[in-house]
């Protein structure tokens, strides 16, 4: 399939999928796409689709970028996961450990240069496992963030270059607890203690009443995306 027919499948699935339910989007995108992934960062909504995702195929790969700075909580929530639903996870590391980070661009890159240090831990690892899919399955919901707002339950990835699914962008915060809830998902601890959006342990922060909920991301700079999703 050349670009201009995964465009037109694209264009045609966004319409039709548009008031599918996940489970109904995650089905067709497995069916029809074999070779196809999940990426996983063990928050709120990723657990939601790891469960849909096994109810419907045992076999659809899952990987997580592990950065090497996650909190304890989100690898406990990873084993747990695993233990309940026989998923040997995939893990994606960066290229470069912390100690060579460090040596090649400065200690606590994350606070000199947060875009730099998510490219090397993030959206390298993430664009070398991609290159190796036709198409990939995400959490995100539009209300998360401004730039998530226009995202289609079914687009072409221009940035990584194959086809994304989004079965839960049209959900709300309440609609994913709810479900988290009626189906006893595990989820990171994390979130009972005010980090409704989880990334990396230095750069992410409990919110604070009042806040957007993804305030506690890079509050210390003008940062608001890992750069995996724009």
């Amino acid at each position: 399939m050349n670009l201009m027919e995964k465009e037109e499948l694209v264009k045609i699935k966004a319409e039709e999928l548009e008031t599918a339910t996940p489970q109904e989007i995650i089905s067709w995108a497995v069916e029809t796409f074999p070779n196809i992934t999940f990426a996983c960062s063990f928050g709120a909504e990723d657990v939601v689709i790891v469960d849909m995702l096994r109810k419907i195929s045992t076999t659809a790969d899952i990987f997580y970028l592990d950065t090497d700075f996650h909190f304890k909580e989100t690898y406990e929530t990873r084993d747990k996961m695993a233990e309940k639903y026989n998923i040997d996870f995939v893990r994606v590391s960066p290229k470069l450990t912390p100690e060579e980070q460090a040596a090649q661009h400065g200690d606590q890159l994350w606070l000199s240069d947060p875009n730099a240090c998510c490219n090397i831990r993030k959206v390298e690892p993430l664009t070398r496992v991609l290159s190796t899919y036709d198409a990939w399955i995400t959490g995100i919901r539009r209300d998360q963030a401004p730039t998530r707002a226009n995202a289609k339950k079914v687009e072409y990835d221009y940035k990584f270059g194959l086809i994304k699914f989004n079965p839960i962008a049209d959900w709300t915060t309440e609609d994913v607890w709810n479900y988290i809830r009626e189906n006893n998902v595990a989820y990171n601890p994390l979130h009972d203690q005010n980090f409704p959006s989880i990334g990396c342990e230095y750069c992410t922060r409990a919110v604070m009443p009042g806040e957007d909920p993804r305030a506690g991301r890079w509050s210390n700079s003008e940062k608001t995306e890992c750069g995996l999703h724009k």
